[in-house]
């Protein structure tokens, strides 16, 4: 893996998430209560703070989880909650560890479908159906993993030429059209919870 995202809109942490298949899924899984690009900056932030260029599962799921804690807690924090998400990444990191022997990319390396690459993305612990899908688009569009059926594995988010989420951002236009899709989308529901 190696190529060039923008989530962050930051080139330190987008050239991390672009290289580093691990800091693409914790970015995916802090992509939550937050602005996108503060999530995604999170791996980076991380990193930096634990004194290396990358994310290793083994160092997260074995760090003492009050010092990790407290890692995303300093400021600026990581997340808007820090210590919640501080359990979440490193419950993935062990995930990992155990399932993958901590080898991120071996969650979606030689996978034969789609379908199949939605379970093992579902599996992860704090990846439910959507934020699954969402990662199964970003992997299709950005990152060259398009095992047979992604697109329809990835749902809506699979689409092409479609700006629904962090898969379809490319740069700072394509962010705006995202960004403009999932107002309109919270419009819509705000307004049919109402009855309007």
């Amino acid at each position: 893996m190696d190529v060039t995202l923008h989530l962050a809109q930051d080139p330190e942490a987008d050239e991390l998430l672009g290289r580093s298949p691990l800091a693409a899924l914790v970015g995916m899984l802090l992509d939550q209560q937050v602005p996108m690009e503060w999530a995604f900056k999170g791996p980076s932030t991380i990193a930096r703070r634990m004194g290396a260029e990358d994310l290793d599962a083994h160092d997260i799921a074995a760090y003492d989880p009050d010092a990790f804690a407290a890692l995303l807690s300093e400021k600026p924090a990581v997340h808007r909650y820090p210590g919640s998400m501080a359990g979440r990444v490193q419950q993935l990191c062990r995930y990992l560890v155990d399932t993958y022997d901590g080898d991120a990319e071996a969650v979606w390396r030689g996978v034969g479908s789609g379908k199949e690459l939605l379970k093992r993305l579902q599996e992860l612990p704090g990846f439910g159906k959507q934020k699954a899908q969402i990662f199964l688009a970003l992997l299709g569009k950005q990152l060259g993993v398009r095992p047979e059926g992604w697109r329809e594995a990835a749902g809506a988010y699979g689409e092409a030429d479609s700006f629904r989420s962090v898969a379809d951002i490319t740069g700072p236009e394509s962010l705006t059209k995202v960004r403009a899709y999932k107002q309109e989308a919270k419009a819509a529901a705000k307004a049919k919870a109402s009855g309007g």
